[in-house]
């Protein structure tokens, strides 16, 4: 049976992501904050490692105990984050520095930990990143920031792990509507993920979950998921200046 270990398992995209895999014979370790969503997840059939992911020490234990169980891991989905919204001028750096901790140091941490079980499998790393990851969005400079690392980070690691006959693949949604109405920001401007209120042409997190796993079985290095990710792969590549004008006027350069 094949093995896969899902971060922020218990939020909407995770949850996706981990109810298809369960649906397909996999055995999944879910990983996410200590919350009742996590705890739900006891009855999907999935081994729990409450982590928090901003915590080193914890995810050196966690990782240790998922590798005890599995010595050999067919698929790590890095699908923890959270979301930044607010002009930078009214940003601090403490929020910038948490949001890089979870998006992109939580990643570089897992993948060191999880790197050989992965070589064993010959498996999959699939990290979840976003348009933000190759591409501006306004309000978002913290975020994009973390999304841009993550890929250069996972990019860059996809040659050194290739003579392993690992895989090192990015999916890239635009708007997925995992928490509507839920934004919850705090003081700081960080917020759930998929709860932003300026979100446009929105994709269910079932939906983007279908998508992500068609590019996994096709290995496809990198995976736009959704139309408008489409779109902004391609705008973004051949005319990024229309294409910051046109997020520009989507999104609202006035705040």
């Amino acid at each position: 049976m094949s093995v896969a270990v899902i971060t922020g398992a218990a939020g909407g995209l995770g949850r996706a992501l981990l109810a298809r895999l369960r649906a397909e014979g996999w055995q999944v370790a879910a990983l996410d904050r200590d919350t009742p969503a996590l705890a739900e997840l006891a009855a999907e059939g999935v081994t729990l490692h409450p982590c928090d992911l901003t915590d080193s020490a914890a995810i050196a234990r966690t990782c240790a105990a998922i590798t005890a169980a599995h010595p050999a891991i067919d698929l790590v989905v890095h699908s923890a984050g959270v979301t930044h919204i607010g002009l930078f001028a009214d940003s601090d750096v403490a929020a910038h520095r948490r949001v890089m901790e979870i998006n992109h140091f939580a990643v570089v941490e897992i993948t060191r930990h999880l790197l050989h079980p992965v070589r064993r499998a010959r498996g999959v790393h699939l990290a979840i990143s976003s348009v933000a990851g190759f591409a501006p969005l306004h309000m978002r400079t913290a975020y994009a920031a973390s999304k841009h690392a993550l890929e250069g980070f996972v990019k860059s690691l996809r040659s050194e792990e290739k003579p392993h006959g690992v895989a090192c693949l990015i999916a890239a949604p635009s708007f997925v509507a995992t928490n509507p109405g839920r934004a919850e920001r705090q003081a700081d401007g960080i917020a759930r993920p998929g709860s932003a209120g300026d979100g446009f042409d929105e994709m269910t997190p079932e939906a983007a979950a279908e998508a992500i796993l068609a590019g996994l079985r096709a290995r496809r290095p990198m995976i736009p998921v959704g139309r408008v990710a489409r779109l902004a792969w391609w705008a973004n590549r051949l005319a990024p200046g229309f294409y910051q004008r046109q997020m520009e006027r989507r999104i609202g350069a006035d705040g």
